[in-house]
């Protein structure tokens, strides 16, 4: 009887999960009346703004990614490796960004950096690029925190170190030739949850008015019926491949051996 309440279950979450979205890709199929077509697919893959926005957002996950880890890899290297106390209070402010709102944080940072402001970030194209980079990399801060932090827990990260230093070499050498290539598949799966948040985020780029991904995609939702469609189905599998990559990734690491 368990057995029966399991499957159960189980079945109804997958066509509580599959049920919306075969609808969707269904509807976005009809564009063309009376017949199945791609019509949709090819006017948002066309269009100049979905190309300009996507580009944008894709550089902008790729700045994030490369902020994130100059930012998390060697705090928590350094946590772990020698202020294990620090370890919760560090963990507490990694999480502060699921409890704190997004709209909470883009507010704060239009009031403290507008152009009246001693740093007037917002005054400026650059500016306003950077804060939102900032934006999210606090947005990814919980994932790529505990990604590193997890494949920092599977290598010995002591004696590491003191091999390395043994040999004569300094702390920025042992970092990136000792360390980051011992975690590599743990940042590589926070920097896909990192690429899959850029993408799909809203509320920041259109507060700081950038022309992201997120923005595109609810002025196109606003404005026509079967490529928001088509353009929600695109997303989808741009933050499912992500996962699924985070997957192989995760495997990788399994096998990995540590590298000294």
């Amino acid at each position: 009887m368990t057995r029966i309440w399991s499957w159960g279950a189980l079945l109804f979450g997958l066509l509580y999960f599959f049920l919306p979205l075969i609808g969707m890709t269904n509807f976005s199929l009809k564009m063309r009346r009376g017949e199945y077509s791609f019509d949709a697919y090819a006017k948002v893959l066309g269009d100049p703004q979905f190309q300009q926005t996507f580009s944008y957002s894709v550089i902008m996950a790729l700045v994030t990614i490369i902020f994130g880890v100059v930012l998390i890899v060697p705090t928590a290297y350094w946590v772990r490796l020698k202020m294990p106390w620090l370890r919760p209070y560090i963990e507490f402010i990694t999480l502060l960004p699921l409890v704190i709102p997004a709209i909470v944080i883009v507010f704060g940072y239009i009031r403290l950096y507008n152009t009246s402001s001693w740093l007037p970030l917002t005054g400026t194209i650059m500016g306003t690029n950077i804060l939102l980079m900032f934006g999210y990399a606090t947005l990814a801060l919980p994932y790529m925190y505990r990604a590193v932090d997890t494949g920092l827990r599977t290598i010995d990260v002591a004696t590491l170190t003191e091999a390395a230093q043994s040999l004569g070499a300094g702390w920025v050498t042992i970092l990136s030739r000792i360390i980051l290539p011992n975690v590599l598949v743990a940042v590589l799966s926070g920097a896909f949850l990192t690429f899959a948040i850029v993408i799909g985020e809203f509320t920041m780029a259109a507060l700081l008015n950038r022309p992201a991904f997120g923005p595109y995609m609810q002025l196109l939702g606003a404005n026509r019926a079967y490529e928001p469609a088509a353009l929600a189905v695109i997303a989808f599998g741009i933050t499912w491949g992500c996962l699924g990559l985070i997957q192989l990734v995760s495997r990788l690491q399994k096998t990995a051996p540590a590298k000294a």
